[in-house]
């Protein structure tokens, strides 16, 4: 099986989540934890890969969930070129440096979400639920 392809149960599945990392662990613990909480998930190490699996998939990705440092380009770089061909497209950025929330024009806008790292599995799945809204809405 790809694991890049999107995954969950396609009856229970309501939304897409690309999830971007390139700590492979930690990438695949956020994946798990979404895939079981009922989401697809599309997962991408890089910027070129996610925009490369984000092109190649017809349907809706309702949310970005992106570290700010990736190789290739920065995670909020990553989200203004997606953001651009999908403008629907939900943001969550996740980083390490507790000084990006403030730095970051999208987060204090209110456009974007913002995940600390280190996270628990109840801190990630309520932040996209805070950018998604409530299930079937």
């Amino acid at each position: 099986m790809d694991s890049n392809a999107p995954e969950g149960d396609p009856a229970t599945a309501i939304e897409t989540i690309l999830v971007v990392e390139d700590q492979g662990m930690l990438r695949r613990l956020a994946t798990r934890h979404l895939r079981e909480a009922g989401y697809r998930v599309i997962e991408a190490a890089s910027a070129e890969e996610a925009i490369d699996l984000a092109a190649a998939h017809a349907g809706v990705i309702e949310l970005l969930l992106t570290d700010l440092v990736l190789p290739g380009a920065a995670g909020d770089a990553l989200a203004d070129r997606l953001v651009a061909v999908r403008p629907a497209l939900q943001v969550i950025f996740m980083t390490g440096r507790p000084d990006a929330k403030t730095s970051l024009r999208a987060v204090a806008a209110g456009e974007a979400g913002f995940l600390g790292k280190p996270f628990g599995l109840r801190d990630l799945e309520s932040a996209v639920r805070a950018r998604l809204g409530p299930r079937g809405a």
